[in-house]
């Protein structure tokens, strides 16, 4: 009788072994391919709601999906049809704004659902790039660009995008030499609460920047192809000192490359921490699903993690540009080379 009891113990701990397996793996994320093969690089990537999607990319291309991926209708913007669109913002099914890179700069705004797009901006400024946007809501909004004349570009909306106003160059964070942004997927500036926002720097130098104070961060830099490429904040509409944010990015000539290519902190920049397993290789782009769960993307593959960025795991060796949460819903897109379009399933 004790053997058998001991046996049947054996086997129900066996059981709960396997279950215990078996749901984990069923509950880790996977990444859905929905479409590819248009040729075009997309890195602008802003997802509404769980059915409302737009993308942007190169050679003037807007894509809208208005039933969470299934179809899409792609457009190319009249007149701007050797443009790369890196960032777009969209606000619903008719409402987006896009953005240029190299000069001249333009920002472009819609609101019939990409049929016709208003020039908002234009600036014709030697070296202008444009190299992100971010809006806290439908009315306020900000892009940074690479520095002219020693400083980081900023522009600011309070309108929903219909006007912008550059920030005066004495405001604008100065940049150290060999310092600039990347334009790898719209998300190197981040909303930190309902007024301040954040931006991260690369190249020979690679820091965070809140206002006009720069952190340098300890993330690999160094040379031209290094440094931040992303940067994702959680709990963005708080104001508090444990501020979870999270930092990737890498050397892009060396996709396969983990070293120094992440890094978080709890709080809010004070000190940071390089994660136990980090992405399996430089990533363009991080984002929070939860409070402990996120994904990363680059040109060999996607992470997730669910411990907060400490441990991550390699989900899908597809190449993403950008990965973005929905922001009135539970669906995750990722967008990328030759209309690579992905989505997380779980």
């Amino acid at each position: 009788m004790k053997r058998n009891k001991i046996l049947s113990i054996k086997i129900s701990f066996a059981l709960a072994l396997l279950l215990s397996c078996f749901l984990a793996t069923a509950q880790r994320p996977t990444v859905e391919v929905l479409t590819s093969g248009n040729g075009i690089s997309l890195r602008g990537l802003s997802v509404v709601n769980d059915n409302v999607i737009w993308v942007s990319g190169n050679k003037g291309t807007v894509g809208r999906s208005n039933n969470g991926g299934k179809t899409w209708k792609w457009m190319t913007v009249t007149g701007f049809e050797k443009n790369d669109f890196r960032d777009i913002e969209g606000f619903d099914g008719a409402t987006a704004v896009i953005m240029t890179v190299a000069e001249p700069a333009y920002i472009l705004k819609t609101t019939d659902g990409g049929e016709t797009w208003k020039v908002v901006y234009e600036n014709r400024t030697k070296g202008m790039f444009l190299d992100a946007m971010e809006f806290w809501n439908e009315q306020a909004g900000i892009i940074v660009g690479d520095p002219i004349d020693g400083r980081f570009f900023i522009t600011r909306t309070f309108d929903g995008g219909n006007t912008w106003q550059d920030i005066p160059f004495a405001n604008r964070p100065v940049a150290d030499s060999g310092e600039a942004c990347f334009a790898a997927s719209g998300t190197n500036i981040r909303a930190l609460d309902r007024d301040e926002a954040v931006f991260v720097s690369g190249g020979l130098k690679s820091r965070m920047f809140k206002r006009t104070s720069g952190i340098k961060l300890s993330i690999i830099q160094g040379q031209e192809t290094t440094g931040a490429n992303s940067i994702a904040v959680w709990d963005k509409l708080k104001v508090h000192a444990g501020k979870r944010i999270i930092v990737v990015g890498g050397d892009f000539n060396k996709p396969e490359s983990t070293t120094k290519n992440c890094f978080y902190t709890m709080n809010g920049g004070k000190s940071w921490e390089a994660p136990n397993t980090p992405p399996h290789g430089y990533r363009s782009c991080v984002e929070y699903f939860s409070k402990t769960d996120l994904f990363s993307c680059g040109l060999n593959g996607v992470d997730y993690t669910h411990d907060g960025g400490k441990n991550w795991k390699w989900i899908s060796k597809e190449s993403f540009h950008v990965v973005r949460a929905s922001k009135l819903g539970a669906a995750i897109f990722l967008a990328g080379i030759d209309g690579k379009i992905g989505k997380i399933v779980w």
